[in-house]
């Protein structure tokens, strides 16, 4: 297969579903040896932040001449950015290659491996030939059932837990917190971003349960300025750091600093088209009310036009009301995704959750985007397969669509 055939057949593998659990996941990667001898894995669960968190971690690492690996999900607009080494992804070459060889590996296999499980164990093999010795690694869903928890890793990392993927993950905040703590091992130690309190002593006691040390992040990073904006991103920061601490792997101040400085993880109220666009993966009432803020932040009482797409199992008609304070008015697309909610769905769902500000329905994203001559600056959110989307059409460059 070339690259794109096995692109084709990775996502063909999508009608298998999700699936939690890691018996499957431990057959495959005992099947290919993996991981690799010599390598530490550091492991990152939570709701929001988890890609920023990641990318600080692994940024300050490589600054620190560190044989560095990411894996993250979803990708933006190319499948490879899930899965990258020292800074660069993985080569269209290699993934075929791989793909190819998976294929044949699982092709009678009862339960077939679904699209994260063969992916994960695609960046596994590649770190392990790539020789990555530090692999940051980011949880798909949840934690507990989630592929990545068949890797013991050096330290256990929890991001802000809130609200999200309630049909797998349970509908408090105690259940949700329950499933991400399902990373925590004994000897392992914990670090974790302030809580709830609900999910604050979930986390304590499963740490007390594994016999652990968990440590809270206490006081954001404001030592030096960051590249990604919002105060949320001092936390993700300083988290970052603690972890790498506790992990035992953390850079002397120079390469901190260098790290932090370098790290780049778009679509984080990103700056489009001279600053006349921001776009923002939040997509659940967490992160949407820390958009809110990073706007009032950035640019005090100014209103934006709102540009809004979503995917299904969001929970919509929360989010909407805590835009309200920024925008003044809205325009709705449907987002390329097989689950994506109509735009004349999630337009009904603002007119009768903010009744006052005015919205209309636009036919595709590049038609939202034609429509920015003049007027307020504009703010694209509510998923981050529509910042994908919007970012291929700006910066130019192939879009695969992402579904996971």
């Amino acid at each position: 297969m070339d690259y794109g055939q096995a692109l084709d057949w990775l996502y063909s593998v999508q009608q298998f579903g999700i699936k939690p659990g890691l018996e499957n996941t431990r057959k495959l990667l005992k099947a290919l040896q993996l991981p690799g001898t010599g390598q530490r894995f550091l492991h990152v669960a939570g709701t929001n932040g988890k890609g920023s968190t990641c990318a600080f971690m692994e940024s300050v690492l490589r600054a620190g001449a560190e044989r560095t690996a990411l894996f993250t999900s979803p990708h933006l607009i190319q499948f490879r950015e899930r899965i990258q080494t020292g800074g660069v992804m993985m080569p269209e070459t290699e993934i075929a290659e791989s793909l190819t060889v998976l294929r044949q590996l699982v092709s009678d296999w009862q339960p077939h491996p679904t699209f994260f499980e063969l992916t994960l164990a695609l960046a596994l093999d590649w770190f392990d030939r790539a020789g990555a010795e530090l692999v940051v690694l980011e949880t798909g869903m949840g934690g507990r059932l989630d592929s990545t928890n068949s890797v013991k890793p050096v330290v256990s990392v929890i991001t802000p837990i809130a609200m999200d993927h309630q049909q797998w993950l349970g509908d408090t905040i105690a259940k949700i917190a329950t499933e991400k703590a399902g990373i925590i091992k004994p000897g392992v130690p914990v670090v974790s971003a302030p809580q709830p309190p609900e999910a604050e002593a979930v986390l304590r006691a499963a740490a007390a349960a594994a016999g652990t040390t968990l440590t809270f992040v206490s006081e954001p990073w404001t030592t030096t300025p960051l590249p990604l904006a919002g105060e949320h991103q001092q936390w993700n920061a300083a988290l970052a750091l603690a972890a790498l601490e506790a992990a035992g792997c953390l850079p002397k101040p120079p390469a901190i600093v260098a790290g932090l400085a370098a790290t780049t993880w778009p679509a984080r109220f990103q700056n489009l088209l001279g600053g006349r666009l921001l776009i923002d993966g939040a997509h659940n009432p967490h992160s949407i009310a820390r958009l809110a803020a990073t706007w009032q932040e950035q640019f005090g009482s100014e209103k934006a036009h709102l540009i809004f797409g979503a995917v299904e199992g969001k929970d919509h008609a929360i989010s909407m009301p805590l835009l309200a304070p920024i925008v003044s008015g809205a325009t709705f697309v449907t987002v390329d995704s097989p689950r994506a909610i109509p735009a004349a769905a999630l337009a009904k769902t603002w007119q009768e959750t903010v009744p006052g500000i005015p919205c209309q329905e636009s036919s595709s994203l590049k038609a939202a985007l034609s429509e920015m001559a003049g007027g307020p600056r504009r703010l694209l959110c509510g998923s981050l397969y529509l910042c994908g989307e919007v970012l291929s059409i700006v910066e130019g460059g192939a879009f695969e669509s992402s579904a996971q």
